[in-house]
């Protein structure tokens, strides 16, 4: 019989939800929480890369049922979706929370009662949309919410724009990572995300939470730890696509990833030459012909756009 699920976090020993929130809390001021070491001291109120400073900044939190079916179940998603980022992708579908920084101060407190009050209306699980500027909050938060009977696994949904150092921080505490893999080329997640070696960071952090997490597992359909990839076709860079096809399935070809057609043009991709028009129907049946060729064999793809 299979064991019952625990999400990892309940399985740490008392005291070290705490312990881990110092140590990242230690790289806050002056911020070195992600790739780009910006340096400010945040911890002082000074705003970083990521355009936000000491406070979590949270623009909403609800039930979202628009998540791959595996994170939705019955449920929904209990999503929290945080203001700030530490990409500027000029595509950005989110840029209003992303790029402009909706949101509203939260203390740890009112962040832990988010966490309880989408368990209460039957959240399948806690999906941190953008978390990784503020690391060390969400871990003070959910000290508290942990002790106040929060039980749903942790969902850390990324641009894969990552610190080793972090991502180990967060060993046995996050069940299920959702990052994104936009990038197979260097010069184009420049060009488009002000991103320095994104290639190699993102590679290296999928690696890393592959190694903690591994393939997706679920009961009854619903996921409850391990990695999925996310990756969202951009038009006129279909070489793009094929290079991060080809990594993840230099993985493991049971790799889970989400392959989405979603795209459409916003914030300051209206104004680019190629990213100002849809995904074609022919790229898109081009890109499918890849994911099956690459066997990949565990994937939600999304339907012709």
């Amino acid at each position: 019989m299979r064991k019952a699920f625990v999400p990892a976090y309940l399985e740490l020993t008392e005291g070290e939800l705490a312990m881990r929130a110092e140590r990242l809390r230690r790289l806050l001021s002056p911020c070195c929480l992600c790739p780009r070491g910006c340096g400010v001291e945040r911890a002082e109120g000074e705003k970083g890369e990521c355009g936000v400073g000491k406070e979590p900044l949270v623009s909403s939190y609800n039930l979202h049922f628009g998540e791959e079916p595996p994170l939705v179940g019955r449920g929904g998603s209990g999503t929290i979706f945080f203001a700030g980022c530490n990409l500027h992708c000029l595509f950005c579908q989110n840029y209003p929370i992303s790029q402009l920084r909706h949101g509203e101060p939260v203390s740890a407190d009112r962040l832990a009662q988010m966490m309880l009050w989408l368990q209460e209306r039957g959240a399948e699980n806690i999906n941190f949309v953008t978390p990784t500027h503020f690391s060390a909050q969400i871990l003070e938060a959910l000290a508290l919410a942990s002790a106040q009977g929060l039980r749903l696994p942790l969902v850390w949904n990324t641009g894969g724009y990552e610190r080793l150092e972090v991502l180990q921080v967060l060993d046995g505490i996050v069940d299920i990572y959702l990052p994104d893999c936009k990038y197979s080329d260097d010069a184009l997640a420049e060009a488009l995300s002000e991103a320095p070696n994104y290639t190699r960071v993102n590679q290296l952090a999928i690696r890393e939470m592959w190694r903690q997490v591994g393939k997706l597992e679920m009961t009854g359909g619903v996921a409850e730890r391990g990695l999925m990839v996310r990756h969202l076709v951009l038009p006129g860079e279909l070489e793009n696509t094929r290079g991060v096809l080809k990594f993840l399935a230099g993985i493991d070809v049971g790799i889970a990833v989400s392959v989405m057609s979603q795209y459409f043009p916003a914030y300051r991709a209206v104004h680019h030459p190629t990213l100002s028009q849809r995904l074609s129907r022919e790229e898109w049946s081009r890109v499918c012909e890849w994911v099956q060729e690459l066997g990949l064999s565990t994937g939600y793809v999304q339907p012709v756009p």
